[in-house]
């Protein structure tokens, strides 16, 4: 019997945040796979390694994580005024699919760096040394990115001594800065699409929980820690070890996701894995990071614990940290109310893995919130870069 032969393509593994990602060049994709469709989500798939019944992802790039399971597509953009467009696809690790519903706010700095790498940039738009101004297009949602990206030398600085929680070495800071957060531009609503701050949500088999309900960044359901048993200092195996809480908060996800009108029914949820978020948020209080790193409730205005893709985050994700920032700076909201209440431009909240601070521009125009940008820093670095090599049957 003949076999198929592995085929080689151009790619690049690349930290950005506290995410991990194979980045490739739209024009390096093979033929089929520069469209969407399905040759494309078969090739991420098995660059991966998913879908994995083993969860360890062995066959492949993936980590076995949410954090690690993603694949990103850069080209030069489409759009005015724009350098490149940024496409991210999270790759289920169990299920034959891929989640194209929302952005990768850690990767979104990978993004940045990686188009000066690719030389996907106007030359004459990097300075010699300096900060580069990426102008990002996030095709998922179509949402403006910037990314202040180091520069020596003409190339990208990666090394630094920026420390990120969640990041075992320091690196160089890269600025974000998200325009227009708010709507995730798929559905074209308001920011919080119920057009309450806080909601009653009932949740079948559970009951009715206190939720916000937002659409910055991308989209998230956030409930009170207290209300379903939390203290908001859990770390990751004192969820993720519990199948039937795993069931209780992806049954919060799924309430949150109709009433957001993301999905239609139920069954939908299990397509759209990556959004909405799940979180909970808590006061301040002391804990023990998950490096053993011990933080003070006086280091933190707010205590927030987010899921991905059914499992809680080792840190947090960049797209609810933007949710994070946003919710905090409107009074009213369970997040604001976490941190203390009152008009507030910026918040640094605890995460299983330390700390992070978030600052959002919110204001009211005609009793509808907006908010202009939301911004954080992040760091990235290539990991490796050369070939990722698939078997030339896979799509």
């Amino acid at each position: 019997m003949t076999q198929a032969t592995q085929i080689k393509i151009p790619a690049t593994y690349l930290r950005g945040g506290t995410s991990k990602g194979v980045f490739f060049r739209l024009e390096d994709l093979p033929a089929s796979c520069q469209v969407p469709g399905e040759a494309r989500d078969r090739l991420f798939m098995r660059v991966i390694g998913s879908p994995d019944p083993y969860a360890a992802h062995i066959d492949g790039m993936g980590g076995a994580t949410s954090s690690t399971s993603k694949c990103v597509i850069l080209s030069r953009s489409s759009q005015p005024e724009h350098d490149v467009d940024y496409l991210y696809g999270q790759v289920s690790i169990d299920s034959p699919f891929v989640d194209w519903s929302g952005n990768c706010g850690n990767l979104s700095t990978g993004a940045g760096a990686f188009a000066i790498h690719a030389g996907l940039v106007d030359p004459a738009r990097i300075p010699e040394n300096g900060v580069c101004t990426v102008r990002i297009w996030q095709a998922n949602i179509g949402k403006t990115i910037i990314a202040q990206v180091p520069v020596t030398n003409g190339q990208v600085q990666e090394t630094g001594d920026f420390e990120l929680d969640g990041v075992t070495f320091p690196a160089a800071e890269i600025v974000l800065e998200f325009l227009d957060p708010s709507d995730d531009g798929e559905e074209g609503g308001s920011m919080f699409p119920t057009g309450n701050l806080v909601d009653d949500l009932e949740v079948p088999g559970i009951g009715t929980l206190k939720a916000t309900m937002i659409t910055a960044g991308i989209p998230t359901v956030f409930v009170n820690a207290e209300d379903i048993g939390y203290q908001g200092t859990e770390l990751r195996e004192d969820i993720n070890g519990d199948p039937e809480a795993l069931a209780r908060f992806e049954a919060i996800r799924i309430a949150g996701a109709l009433r957001m009108g993301l999905i239609s029914k139920p069954e939908e949820a299990a397509k759209r894995q990556h959004t909405p978020k799940i979180a909970f948020v808590s006061r301040p209080k002391d804990y023990r990071a998950s490096s053993g790193k011990q933080i003070q409730a006086g280091e933190v205005d707010l205590l927030v614990r987010a899921l991905s893709m059914g499992k809680l985050h080792h840190a947090m994700m960049g797209t609810a940290a933007v949710a994070i920032g946003t919710a905090a700076a409107i009074p009213g909201t369970l997040v604001n109310q976490a941190a203390g209440g009152g008009d507030r431009e910026a918040v640094r909240f605890g995460h299983p893995s330390g700390t992070l601070r978030v600052g959002a521009e919110a204001r009211q125009v005609n009793g509808e919130w907006q908010v202009t940008k939301a911004i954080m820093s992040r760091s990235a670095r290539i990991l490796m870069e050369g070939w990722v090599r698939v078997p030339a049957d896979t799509f």
